[in-house]
């Protein structure tokens, strides 16, 4: 959910982090104005959270989008040219700040929990001025995170900028500025990025030009930015209803429908014969050492991209074991590729229209909210849905993704679920799938983060994706313990979906360190699995458009299972499912060594 939680849907919410050692004081600090001689010098704990609140509202400012997504309707009318060099430098200089101020605060006289912040804090300002030692900006468009069409599920009525007001309406109108001017940024950018040798994939470029094409239509009422004014809300009076409805007309005919055509026309006619036809970061400019700090900024440890491809290789054997076990449970007769064919091919494993997925979905989420109490004694709030991927992006979307629900209960979280090609959406694979992106998955452990009110509004609307996405696939892991998986196919899907994650491991360290082709990638992937290659292609893509996200699942799944079977080992009747669910969750998401070493605090704790 980049960075990210949440796929194409807001991973900008996430805040990226690795480093929780203390911090030096960096070479720029910014003078501290002293409080005057009179007053008493407050304590650490109030000078740290005094420190953490002004610094979430100074990352608000310089990120309008993520203010939306958690309901803080302040800067609705803006919309970020975060690619530009003075946002970038706004986001350099923000973080030598507050590393500086962080310096001047003795950490040891902070409280546990407090110290804890402190730490995440510092990694994540480091994390910042890494990032930005590396040319992402000259490559901001995919077809995987392409904030043309985040721009259109924003402005679609049924994502986090709100059309219920006056107000509302007159805000997303302001925000099209912000994107006109990111159009013109992103082609100037571009067109750096060929100068210096730094440029997207070809595969890439073609994904992203037909998601453009799908927003470019001949009537204004058939525009997806028109469904506000189609779905305008009756509290809202004539007289307004026909101003915003007259200024809408006027901006998608005459700003934004030349503003996706011209981005589009730059991609088409001058990008795309300038694109490269190799696939990995490797043959980048600085392109190893780039993807070595995705790696660590991903997984938050050490691990080299060698050492997970290898452990991708070691993960894909064992589960290859596991499903011949329940592959003879069905009574098949044949081998584990025999099998992925069967799977592949007969017709009681899809559904023959697209509702139908989908209602299956919201029947497995009505399922699975009833189960979820034999395992945790902490939930959520917030409710969530399922929805549809939006077709003018569902060919290079995901099999699912997540969007977190709004913090004030205005928003429920959504669960969407890619219904393109039912072929590539197998019934086996939904309870799998169902448990990562909802309850006990995304859905849950995001919305239990958010309603931590006592924590620092960075740990609770920010986060790690190894933890997130590790968290996501331990919940799958779940599923026998939660009384789903009891037909032998699905849980051959949830093994299937982990198969999935190891592949990850393999293909993403493959492409971008290894020198792995596209068709080489796809060809693994099809052979050790049973995806078929519309599921391939685009999982293989995804990976080539964002470099180390999918290590993410993984790596962190196997921490928060190996920590299970550590507090199994050494508590043995001591141990308390609920409570070590709840020791994971209860201060949101973390770095893995730091959840390493705060869960051995735990176990330590319930030997007394």
């Amino acid at each position: 959910m980049k960075k990210t939680l949440l796929t194409l849907t807001f991973t900008a919410g996430i805040l990226a982090g690795c480093s929780t050692a203390p911090i030096d004081v960096p070479p720029e600090p910014v003078a501290v104005v002293p409080a005057e001689a009179a007053a008493p010098a407050p304590a650490a704990d109030d000078r740290f959270d005094t420190l953490a609140e002004e610094y979430y509202e100074a990352y608000l400012r310089l990120n309008p989008i993520v203010a939306s997504s958690i309901g803080d309707d302040r800067y609705n009318d803006q919309f970020p040219v975060t690619i530009s060099r003075e946002h970038r430098e706004a986001r350099g200089e923000m973080a030598r700040q507050y590393l500086g101020l962080l310096a001047s605060i003795d950490r040891s006289a902070l409280d546990g929990q407090r110290q804890l912040s402190y730490d995440m804090l510092a990694g994540t300002l480091r994390q910042e001025l890494e990032e930005l030692t590396f040319p992402s900006h000259l490559i901001p468009v995919n077809q995987f995170y392409n904030t043309a069409a985040l721009f259109a599920q924003l402005g679609s009525g049924s994502s986090i900028h709100p059309f219920r007001t006056v107000k509302d309406y007159d805000d997303f109108l302001g925000r099209i500025g912000g994107f006109e001017k990111w159009v013109d940024a992103a082609i100037a950018n571009m067109r750096e990025g060929v100068s210096k040798g730094i440029v997207q994939p070809r595969i890439l470029i073609e994904r992203t030009i037909p998601q453009l094409d799908a927003l470019i239509v001949d009537e204004v009422e058939k525009s997806l930015f028109y469904r506000p004014i189609e779905n305008m809300p009756g509290t809202i009076n004539a007289e307004e209803k026909a101003r915003i409805t007259a200024a809408y007309m006027e901006a998608i005919s005459s700003r934004l429908h030349p503003a996706y055509r011209k981005l589009r026309d730059f991609l088409k006619n001058e990008y795309l014969p300038k694109s490269r036809s190799t696939v990995g970061m490797a043959h980048l400019p600085g392109g190893r050492e780039w993807y070595e700090s995705l790696v660590r900024e991903t997984t938050t440890t050490n691990l080299t991209p060698e050492e997970i491809h290898q452990i991708g290789l070691s993960e894909v054997a064992r589960i290859h074991g596991e499903m011949r076990a329940v592959m003879e449970q069905t009574g098949f007769k044949g081998d584990l590729p025999a099998f992925f064919d069967f799977l592949g091919e007969d017709p009681q494993f899809y559904f023959t229209e697209r509702e139908q997925l989908i209602e299956g979905y919201r029947d497995l989420k009505r399922k699975i909210d009833g189960l979820t109490p034999k395992l945790f004694d902490v939930s959520p709030k917030a409710d969530y849905e399922v929805r549809a991927v939006e077709p003018f992006r569902e060919r290079s979307a995901s099999g699912g993704s997540y969007m977190a629900a709004s913090p004030d209960g205005s928003r429920p979280g959504v669960f969407y679920v890619n219904a393109y090609d039912l072929k590539a959406r197998p019934k086996y694979a939904m309870e799998a799938l169902s448990l990562h992106e909802g309850a006990p998955g995304h859905h849950f452990q995001i919305s239990v983060q958010r309603e931590l009110e006592d924590l620092p509004r960075f740990r609770r609307f920010g986060g790690y994706t190894a933890y997130v996405e590790g968290w996501g696939l331990y919940a799958e892991s779940l599923g026998k313990e939660l009384g789903v998986y009891t037909d032998p196919y699905q849980h051959f899907g949830g093994l299937d979906a982990e198969l999935w994650r190891a592949i990850r491991l393999v293909v993403d360290t493959g492409i971008h360190a290894k020198g792995w082709t596209r068709e080489q990638s796809i060809e693994y992937a099809m052979k050790n699995s049973s995806v078929g290659e519309t599921r391939a292609t685009a999982e293989v893509e995804r990976f080539i458009a964002i470099p180390s996200q999918a290590l993410a699942y993984k790596i962190g799944q196997m921490e928060i299972t190996r920590l299970r079977r550590k507090a199994e080992q050494e508590l043995g009747s001591r141990f308390d499912i609920k409570a070590f669910h709840r020791a994971i969750l209860e201060d949101g998401a973390l770095p893995l060594d730091v959840l390493a070493t705060k869960m051995d605090r735990w176990i330590e704790s319930q030997k007394s």
